[in-house]
């Protein structure tokens, strides 16, 4: 798995297909992914918002409510490495991404239906499996199919805005007044349906992706290639900036899926807010990330990767924090939530633009598959039933010194990253020359 020179704006080739494409299209492309992936984090995010009504009705444990978490992330981060990798080999990424679309629409209907922790559980594996393939192939295509001198805005945008918007602030807003006045069952029906119009949309308007130019190798059997793809992630994994970016993703998917599961019941059952309330403290974070989509993706295409890889973390633990020691109003702890959620906007730069910019781009999928992947089976997984469990131990208040621990470690480690950014290395190979 070759790599390219660092003072090279890596990860599209020459005469890639972005110079074929107007910057009109480029726009609507992200838009379309965006919107996209905010409707997956408008699925995913359900069960956390709706927790406080699920909960007693189920009559879950804080580990059971781990386990939840846990189970989506480790089908969500099977499915991010077997479906990016195929649609390398397949070159297929708009057909696999409307698949992938009408596949978990559907399974949202399935948590609706849930009579028992074991079958909420499996309905939350089925979407992971259905969701986990979206992001590394959205990926793919923005730094295929768009400039990368916009390449970091675009694909934090991709990332982030949709799926704040809709995931993080629409849906508990949204989902928590629709169970009020009906069931948190009648709201899992109605997150399945804006997939369905997503997909249609993607299918009638975008166009499939030029497959980018493939080695020329000889034929291989299926173990042989099996065994190439094993010996590429080994390999990947030896570039400093692959594990890196795996470490510190590790880390906080680990804190952004333990926050999202958690926080919202201990402001209920913690802090003594009505879900109302809750649902709009929490929907605080989906409208600082999705400014921070914007802010942070793009500063760092100006400044550099590695800048608010480092700064970020550190600031995250004022959320936890706020949690913890802060009595006043709801609309304070809302406005200290907003500040330390800007970590969020990092998430496209450690999952997509840091490895793209490190990686030929034959190998996109198949390495934001990676990135994607062991983040989320490692720190999605692990996470949550950890702070589950110290919960069920030491009181609801636990999972948040777990918070402030991984967003100190991510600081700490992303001093380690080698910076990728195209105008940054453009200005250092200046002065340097």
């Amino acid at each position: 798995m070759a790599t390219a020179p660092a003072t090279t704006p890596v990860g599209t080739p020459p005469g890639g297909n972005w110079t074929k494409n107007s910057p009109k299209y480029q726009t609507l492309l992200v838009f379309l992914l965006s919107l996209n992936f905010g409707i997956v984090f408008f699925d995913r995010q359900a069960l956390n918002a709706l927790m406080p009504f699920v909960e007693p009705d189920l009559q879950l444990s804080q580990t059971q409510i781990g386990l939840l978490a846990a189970g989506l992330s480790f089908s969500w981060a099977i499915a991010a490495f077997i479906v990016g990798g195929l649609s390398d080999s397949l070159g297929k990424r708009k057909v696999l991404l409307v698949v992938s679309t009408i596949a978990f629409s559907l399974c949202s209907f399935l948590s609706g239906l849930a009579t028992s922790f074991l079958f909420l559980f499996a309905a939350r594996l089925l979407m992971g499996i259905a969701e986990g393939g979206v992001m590394p192939i959205s990926h793919a295509m923005v730094a295929s199919e768009v400039d990368p001198k916009r390449r970091g805005l675009a694909q934090g945008v991709a990332q982030n805005l949709g799926s704040n918007l809709l995931g993080s602030f629409l849906a508990p807003v949204v989902l928590v007044a629709f169970a009020t006045a009906f069931s948190w069952r009648e709201a899992f029906y109605l997150a399945a349906l804006p997939g369905l119009l997503s997909a249609l949309l993607i299918w009638f308007t975008l166009e499939e992706p030029a497959a980018p130019p493939r080695e020329q190798q000889p034929s291989r059997s299926r173990s042989e290639s099996a065994f190439g793809w094993v010996r590429s992630v080994v390999e990947a994994m030896k570039v400093r900036n692959m594990w890196i970016c795996v470490v510190v993703g590790v880390f906080m998917v680990a804190h952004f899926v333990i926050t999202w599961a958690f926080m919202p019941i201990f402001l209920v059952q913690g802090k003594g807010y009505d879900p109302s309330t809750m649902s709009w403290v929490m929907g605080s974070l989906g409208i600082a990330a999705a400014l921070y989509s914007f802010l942070v993706a793009g500063l760092s295409d100006v400044i550099g990767r590695k800048p608010v890889m480092v700064a970020l973390p550190f600031l995250s633990v004022l959320g936890p924090l706020g949690a913890l020691y802060f009595d006043g109003s709801a609309v304070v702890l809302a406005a200290i939530f907003f500040v330390g959620w800007a970590v969020n906007g990092v998430f496209p730069i450690f999952m997509a633009t840091i490895p793209s910019e490190s990686f030929d781009a034959r190998h996109h999928a198949t390495v934001l598959g990676l990135a994607m992947g062991s983040c989320e089976i490692l720190g999605g997984v692990a996470g949550p039933p950890i702070a589950g469990l110290l919960n069920d131990m030491f009181g609801i208040s636990a999972f948040l010194y777990v918070l402030i621990l991984l967003a100190v470690l991510s600081g700490f480690f992303a001093l380690l990253l080698k910076e990728t950014a195209p105008a940054v290395l453009a200005r250092n190979q200046k002065v340097g020359g």
